[in-house]
């Protein structure tokens, strides 16, 4: 068996990729996961991202002052106002590995992309793919498919201003049925406006622009009604911060690095929390809890880096030690920041000082209150067998530390760590039996959880099933610890189902808002209907589908309306999970008082919802006429 095995590997076992072959096999290692669009870290974001990023990169080291970016359908084109691609070299800048001006600390300082891949991977993962580079009266154009040449034009003359216009359309046999939801642009787009105040971006007519830096983004994340005091913003060289205190509950940070946002935090995030803490302590005197000390703070932090190392192609998690080479470390360079800027503000803001103090102590007394409650809650916890009854888990988890060769591989993994929150035990086994057990984990609930809003968050503990579900995301003392990249509600599509969806949503909301803000929670969409005949089945999700797959299939198909997930066999259920899956990301507008919109859903305001469920009732009419039609 030995010697077969040996004779098994062979010279014809060893492959040389060409680099848009290898970026076409392994898309992962560049862009991290693939995804349709329905999460802000899928890869069609990353794309253009990659495409704009040199744009801002060209801003940042004084070049272009404005870019204008299209979507139209599956086509996307950016245009700069830079310096332009040097014409000689526009085809090898986005076809060519380990070629770029990045590497040229001189013309780049403190830039985002610095491995020189970005553009080709666009250029690989695209069906076609066009650069072209405008530099003093001249212009370059060079056209692809799949990362391979198809057409390089000759120089011409131009009266185009100098700069870089890109046009791509991703690959839909790599992106399947992907799309750009909206409020994910906006967010991308604001955010390089935040960190690159007096920049002008345009995204299909719509004007993005900021004066005011970290200071406008934490004004758009909250609420005027929400905080406790004016947010502190603060500046020097290479860093910039914003923050404040929330009357909700949790952490909530907004990090970058040289423009880029770190999801995932990083050094920088980590000296942030520990020089905030010192700081503070040192301010009031007091050797305040740590966790009293950040509870329900918002804050955003951004530093600028030289040849910044990050853990992973995609950017998000900080790894360097130093803000430059032979300069102080990365704890010492922002706890110096927050122990002269924050400390100086303190001082000079009193009422400012006092309102985080009360703030403080607040958190203070509720982490006393609760920590009886905590004891027994996770005593509860243990004695319920979590892991065994209420949770199938998974192989890999959303914040466990890559480690080995195959480190990008797992965080690509870790990026598709998806716990189903399902109702009852038929849906959680349908679902248990067709997941993937590397990704996929299944938490059961029994019967309708309580609704909490206007509880604290004494209830969480009291409250069984609250206190099994945030010990399986793994949430208790902070985000940070999030085991599940994505929290998908998965209810029937029935009123009981819906009533499930909303009672969960107001958990969220109500004690971990984090959650939401970051898109970590979805609701999976399943079919309505099945429509077949002997040779095609069609999965329908609405009655408009039903319709069409009925017009289509003609001659009296089968009909099947879904009543629950757990009539769903297993085998359909696969699709519905892996491939196929859809996910309807929960989002909240920016700047919507949470509070408000809990209180008029959930509250005691039953006239006024009356009114809305009135007002906004639509009933559907199934229209049988001569089909055949079953219930699952």
């Amino acid at each position: 068996m030995a010697e077969k095995n040996l004779f098994d590997y062979t010279e014809d076992n060893i492959r040389s990729l060409d680099w848009q072959e290898h970026i076409r096999l392994r898309p992962g290692m560049y862009i991290g996961k693939l995804g349709d669009g329905s999460s802000p870290d899928d890869g069609i974001y990353v794309l253009l991202k990659e495409v704009i990023d040199n744009c801002i990169d060209e801003h940042t080291m004084g070049h272009g002052k404005h870019v204008d970016v299209k979507i139209d359908g599956k086509t996307i084109t950016v245009r700069d106002y830079g310096r332009g691609i040097p014409l000689g070299k526009v085809v090898d800048v986005v076809s060519k590995m380990n070629t770029g001006a990045k590497y040229d600390s001189k013309a780049f300082q403190k830039s985002v992309g610095l491995n020189g891949v970005g553009t080709k991977a666009v250029n690989a993962l695209s069906n076609y793919f066009k650069v072209t580079a405008y530099r003093e009266g001249k212009e370059k154009t060079a056209e692809f498919e799949r990362g391979v040449l198809s057409k390089e034009h000759k120089e011409a003359a131009t009266k185009e201003d100098n700069g870089t216009f890109v046009t791509f359309i991703p690959d839909d046999t790599i992106f399947k049925n992907f799309h750009f939801v909206q409020e994910y642009l906006d967010n991308q787009f604001w955010n390089y406006c935040y960190l690159n105040a007096g920049l002008v971006m345009n995204l299909n007519g719509k004007r993005y622009v900021s004066k005011n830096g970290l200071l406008d983004l934490l004004q758009r994340k909250t609420n005027e009604d929400e905080i406790r005091y004016p947010i502190i913003h603060l500046k020097a060289e290479d860093i910039e911060l914003a923050v404040t205190h929330e009357t909700s509950y949790g952490e909530e940070y907004y990090s970058f690095v040289n423009g880029q946002f770190t999801t995932q935090g990083g050094t920088h995030l980590a000296a942030f929390r520990e020089g905030y803490v010192k700081t503070i302590r040192e301010f009031y005197k007091k050797d305040y809890d740590a966790a009293d000390i950040r509870g329900s703070i918002c804050a955003a932090i951004s530093v600028r880096v030289q040849e910044p190392v990050f853990e992973s192609q995609t950017k998000t998690k900080l790894g360097s030690q130093t803000v430059f080479e032979g300069g102080p470390s990365m704890k010492n360079f922002i706890g110096d920041f927050l122990g002269k800027e924050l400390n100086n503000f303190l001082h000079r803001n009193p009422a400012t000082a006092e309102a985080l103090k009360r703030r403080i102590e607040q958190n203070e007394r509720e982490r006393k209150e609760l920590a009886g409650i905590k004891k027994l809650a996770n005593e509860r916890a243990k004695k319920a067998n979590l892991h065994n009854k209420k949770l199938r888990d998974c192989k890999f988890h959303y914040n466990d530390e890559p480690t080995g060769k195959d480190k990008d591989t797992i965080i690509e993994k870790q990026k598709e760590s998806t716990i189903f929150i399902t109702e009852g035990d038929s849906a959680s086994g349908s679902i248990t039996k067709a997941r993937n057990v590397n990704t996929q984990a299944v938490f059961s609930l029994r019967g309708k959880p309580l609704n909490c809003f206007g509880l604290t968050k004494k209830v969480v503990y009291e409250n069984e099933e609250f206190n099994l579900l945030q010990h399986a995301l793994n949430i208790e003392e902070g985000y940070e610890g999030l085991r599940y990249n994505n929290i998908v509600v998965a209810t029937d599509a029935d009123v009981d189902g819906m009533h499930i969806r909303l009672l969960l949503m107001t958990f969220f909301l109500q004690f971990f808002p984090d959650l939401v803000k970051n898109q970590h929670v979805y609701i999976l969409e399943t079919p309505l209907f099945r429509v077949r005949d002997k040779k095609e089945t069609i999965y329908c999700y609405n009655e408009t589908e039903k319709q069409e797959a009925i017009k289509k299939l003609g001659a009296k198909p089968e009909i099947t309306r879904f009543k629950g997930l757990g009539e769903i066999s297993p085998g359909e259920f696969a699709r519905f999970i892996s491939a196929d899956i859809k996910l309807q990301p929960v989002i909240t507008e920016q700047g919507e008082h949470i509070q408000n919109l809990l209180e008029y859903y959930m509250g005691k305001n039953t006239p006024q919802r009356q009114d809305f469920i009135i007002d906004n009732l639509k009933v559907e009419v199934d229209l049988v006429e001569h089909n055949v039609v079953t219930e699952a």
